[in-house]
């Protein structure tokens, strides 16, 4: 990379112009289907206007989103057929945000999904399942959320599941179970993508272990930058070259942040320290120096969390974080590939087995 003095602002804003018409922003992870469960009743009406959650119309326009993974979350409190019904609420009311504003977004299963979406200028909604609880232990309810166009599955949460252990709880399965194997190969086989966010380390190597396709981390950053448990250590990160999959590194302050983290776990009688684009950019060049320019992308975690860095309070904020990171030298081809060039290729890795989505031909049944 260049030196960061040797552009001008002119040259920087150029850059970027030049790699979002290579490669759209596709975000790893947005949390606005839970918010408008929480504070809206699941309703899709008046999200053309200006609202005070991370996420609106408008500033997805502005933030140059062309395709965004929807979370469909559920808190790991909820067990059992509880788990499983909000999830599906969840993914109804993505379906009914395509259908209330057809003229923004479209359902996307596919990188050729999200290409098309972008031919018509509307943002792809692609569709994330946040914790294997929601599955309530059940492979058959994974084939159908894959048949409802879910195309990746966060191993665990903040807790263990009954197969994977998390990175925020205190291990029981050594990583991953007998059981949790068997789950990474059917989403292999239905070309579901194994997300490694919230994982433990040691679930996360057991996975890259088993898996025969690329994996993703939806919305994590860097271990050796912000020693935070949902961090990535750099041992894991190296490994992505060979698997091919991609770090989607996150905002959230503190992941991003020391000095923010120890705030925030304490009893924040103070002011929150301030947490800058800058140390967003320094995660991001730390995952391209560990894993390499072809193994990382963005996954903001909007609306899952109450702050974030400045110049990042909303998703209108991808093109200054961009701009960043062209004055520190990056060209229009690197950033294409940060902004959604990486994370399309893996799912035109997976695309054809999630396609298929044989559930006759499984052997894991219960």
């Amino acid at each position: 990379m260049n030196d960061r003095t040797s552009r001008t602002p002119s040259d920087t804003h150029a850059t970027v112009a030049a790699a979002l018409d290579l490669a759209p922003i596709i975000d790893g992870h947005n949390d606005w289907a839970w918010e408008c469960r929480e504070n809206r009743e699941y309703s899709v009406e008046g999200l053309d206007g200006a609202l005070a959650t991370d996420t609106d119309i408008d500033r997805l326009r502005a933030g140059r989103v062309g395709g965004q993974f929807w979370s469909v979350y559920v808190e790991d409190t909820l067990t059992g057929s509880d788990a499983v019904q909000g999830t599906l609420e969840q993914i109804d009311w993505v379906y009914r945000l395509a259908a209330r504003y057809p003229e923004t977004f479209v359902i996307a299963r596919s990188a050729a999904d999200v290409e098309a979406a972008r031919a018509s200028g509307r943002i792809a909604s692609l569709l994330g399942a946040e914790g294997a609880h929601s599955l309530n232990d059940s492979p058959a309810v994974l084939r159908m959320l894959a048949r409802l166009g879910v195309r990746y599955l966060t191993l665990t949460h903040v807790h263990n599941t009954s197969w994977a252990d998390s990175g925020t709880d205190e291990p029981v399965h050594g990583g991953l179970s007998p059981r949790g194997v068997e789950y990474i190969q059917e989403l292999n086989r239905l070309g579901m993508l194994v997300d490694l966010s919230h994982v433990s380390p040691a679930t996360a190597h057991a996975a890259l272990d088993v898996t025969t396709a690329p994996v993703i981390f939806s919305h994590s950053s860097c271990h050796a930058v912000t020693a935070h448990p949902r961090n990535v250590p750099d041992e894991v990160l190296r490994r992505l070259a060979d698997n091919d999959g991609v770090l989607m590194v996150t905002f959230v302050p503190q992941f991003v942040s020391a000095e923010y983290a120890v705030w925030f776990g304490g009893d924040k009688t103070t002011a929150a320290p301030r947490v800058t684009l800058a140390q967003v950019a320094d995660h991001i060049e730390h995952a391209r120096a560990v894993a390499g320019i072809r193994h990382i992308g963005l996954g903001g975690d909007f609306d899952g969390t109450d702050e974030f860095p400045d110049q990042l309070e909303g998703v209108d904020g991808y093109p200054a974080l961009l701009l960043e990171l062209a004055g520190r030298g990056w060209s229009a081809a690197d950033l294409a590939a940060l902004a959604g060039a990486n994370v399309l290729r893996v799912l035109r890795a997976t695309d054809v087995a999630f396609a298929g989505n044989q559930s006759a031909r499984t052997r894991l049944t219960l």
